[in-house]
Parts: structure tokens; sequence; C-alpha cells
């Protein structure tokens, strides 16, 4: 079992990182999101862990793929445009109701930011990067609520609070 281990760690030991590296991302997001949940603030579990997820396939696919025909200036340069362009049309998708305190469309701005940041990383070939980015996206949507829930309501929050964030 060791030397299977071993073997593993030795093969893949820069995907077994880029993935720790990713969810821990997801981790940190989702952990700062579950304290907004509890505390009934506007921004979700799914939407902080999507943002900070998003941020460290961007971070991830701009430092460890270097093998470009662009300098990596000119490279971090394209992405800042990108993600600051695609944060308008984020924008474009929060809508507050007007008559209670809720914020509905936070999870699909960010859904429209990571898939952003999943282009970037097909463009520069982190393939590796963006099919766990994708994985990772994928879980958080579909499980992520969920997963939200039981948490707030296991910490002591109300998951259905009439303040709440609506996704």
């Amino acid at each position: 079992m060791e030397q299977w281990a071993f073997w593993l760690w030795e093969e893949h030991s820069d995907q077994i990182e880029i993935s720790l590296r990713l969810l821990g991302a997801a981790l940190a997001g989702m952990v700062v999101g579950l304290n907004r949940d509890i505390h009934n603030k506007p921004i979700g579990m799914r939407t902080l862990a999507l943002v900070s997820l998003g941020s460290a396939i961007v971070i991830l696919s701009g430092s460890v793929y270097e093998g470009l025909h662009f300098g990596q200036d000119a490279v971090s340069r394209v992405v800042q445009g990108i993600l600051t362009g695609l944060g308008f049309l984020g924008a474009g998708v929060i809508l507050r109701d007007r008559d209670r305190m809720q914020v509905h469309g936070l999870t699909t701005a960010s859904t429209v930011w990571i898939a952003a940041s999943l282009g970037v990383t097909a463009g520069l070939g982190a393939w590796f990067i963006t099919v766990a980015g994708t994985l990772a996206t994928l879980f958080l949507l579909t499980y992520g609520k969920r997963l939200e829930d039981r948490l707030v309501r296991l910490f002591g929050g109300n998951p259905d609070a009439d303040d709440k964030l609506e996704d």
C-alpha cells in the first residue's frame, strides 16, 4: 500500500498539489460563506466558494503553465482584462427585491465569473486545472445548497430566514 501511495505521489505530485490548492480555496470560501449564512448576510457559502475557487484557478493557470509564446506579463494583463469585464457582466444578473431584503443572482454572477476563469485556463492549455475546476464547480452547484443548509442548521442558523440571500 505504501509503495502505491508513494508511486502516485511521485508520478502525479503536481496534479495532487493543484487539486489540494483548488480544494483549499473552495473550502476557504465555503467557511467564510457559512459564517455569512449563519448571520443572515446577503451572500452565501456557494457564492464565496465559487469566487475563491475561480481566483485559485486563475492564479494557478497563470503561474503553473508558463510554456506560452507570450510573456507572462502580457498574459497576466489579458487575464486581468477578461476578469474585470466579466465582473460587469456578472453584476448585470444580480437583482435586489425592493419589498424584502433579498438579493437574487449572486451565485449566477459567480458562475459567470468562474466560467471566465475556466475559459482562461482552457485558453492557456491548463487542462488539468480546467477539468478539476469544472468538476469542483459542478459539485458546489449541485450539492452546495444542501450542504450549506445542513451546516447552517448544525451551527444554529436559519437557512430559511426572510432576509437571506436568494440565489
